[in-house]
């Protein structure tokens, strides 16, 4: 018999998810083809402690939309971390704006708030705070910042369901706070992502893109007020998804469960995992990465410990590539921090459902790694 496969991430899917799915399929339809979509919002919304939430085809539509509705385009700028994927960036330049990269702090990895303030030019219209692999941005410092200047700090929470800043959950605390529902994430619906805020303006602003721009209140049939986008999730997907928050606090414990044991397998060994909660902050866990010791990973040797990984079975994932050195996209300074991460960094198996067994065979292979 051939032993699992040990993913690098996996959802969790119970017969829940499948009743609802096909509730949907067979009457989600005609009067009823809105139901679990509204379902789905309101029990973001709930979680999440925000007025309003959106529900989308992805978390990059989000940010788009949540772009376009802040008035981002032609010559404006958008400040982001050089670590990011693209699709952070990518709906900047949508809009005809520019992205500017800053370096990230060595403690969060995430955007360095005093790289931020030096970027700030006339011409820049939002703050982008990024929570890279549920680790959380230092949101004090940014939204003072874009306080003084008149700024509206985004959160970009794709990958930060269930984590927490003061009290509050990841993407409640900025204008607005997008999401990622990608089969990878902490909950799914397959694909599909949120636009959720608790600014009413802002929100009828989106709502009304999101539907091809019409707004609500408008009474003629197939009447667009202005051109807007179709972004919108699919009702069987919101019901993928309204099962899954219902197991909110399952799988968002199930991530913790699986950090601590990365934690004791590979104690005292130098490497770094994701930053310790705090009195303020709170991470979700969804990617657990380890950080290796100065000297003793680079980006040829990760390889090999991938390779190594591979051969008994388990997946990894390198870090996220500064986008600098992808090279579609430039900083005005350099970014030393983003690349000395990136590169000594690899993402460890980090699927629901993984064993004490999995986790530690994973935890050998690493621990070789160090062998000189």
């Amino acid at each position: 018999m051939s032993r699992r496969r040990i993913h690098y991430t996996k959802p969790s899917i119970t017969d829940l998810e499948v009743r609802y799915a096909s509730d949907a399929v067979e009457n989600g339809w005609g009067e009823r083809c809105y139901e679990y979509l509204d379902r789905f919002e309101g029990a973001l919304e709930s979680h999440l402690g925000v007025e309003h939430a959106i529900a989308t085809s992805s978390c990059t539509g989000a940010l788009h939309m949540g772009l376009a509705a802040l008035g981002v385009g032609r010559g404006d700028e958008v400040i982001l971390a050089d670590i990011n994927w693209i699709a952070s960036a990518a709906p900047v330049t949508y809009l005809g704006a520019t992205p500017v990269l800053v370096d990230i702090s060595p403690d969060t990895w995430c955007i360095d708030p005093q790289r931020v303030e030096e970027a700030i030019t006339e011409r820049t219209k939002v703050i982008m705070a990024v929570h890279l692999y549920g680790n959380l941005c230092d949101m004090e410092a940014l939204l003072d910042i874009g306080e003084r200047h008149g700024i509206p700090v985004i959160e970009d929470a794709a990958e930060a369901l269930g984590s927490t800043y003061a009290g509050r959950r990841a993407g409640s605390l900025g204008a607005f706070g997008t999401f990622s529902f990608h089969g990878t994430k902490t909950i799914t619906t397959g694909e599909g992502g949120a636009f959720v805020t608790s600014d009413a303006d802002l929100f009828e602003e989106v709502l009304t893109l999101s539907n091809h721009g019409r707004a609500r209140g408008q009474t003629k049939q197939f009447w667009p007020d202005r051109v807007g986008f179709k972004y919108k999730m699919s009702n069987v997907q919101a019901a993928i998804g309204c099962a899954q928050l219902e197991r909110i606090a399952e799988l968002i414990d199930e991530k913790r469960r699986i950090f601590e044991a990365y934690c004791e397998g590979l104690r005292s060994s130098g490497i770094t995992l994701n930053p310790d909660p705090d009195a303020v902050a709170t991470p979700g866990y969804w990617m657990v990465n380890a950080l290796f010791p100065v000297g003793a990973m680079d980006v040829v040797r990760r390889q090999r410990l991938v390779d190594a990984l591979d051969a008994i079975g388990a997946d990894a994932r390198v870090f996220f590539w500064p986008l600098t050195e992808i090279g579609h996209f430039e900083a005005r300074h350099s970014t030393p921090v983003s690349y000395e991460v990136s590169h000594r960094s690899l993402n460890l198996p980090s699927a629901s459902g993984l064993t004490e067994a999995e986790i530690g065979a994973v935890c050998e292979v690493v621990l070789a790694s160090l062998d000189p």
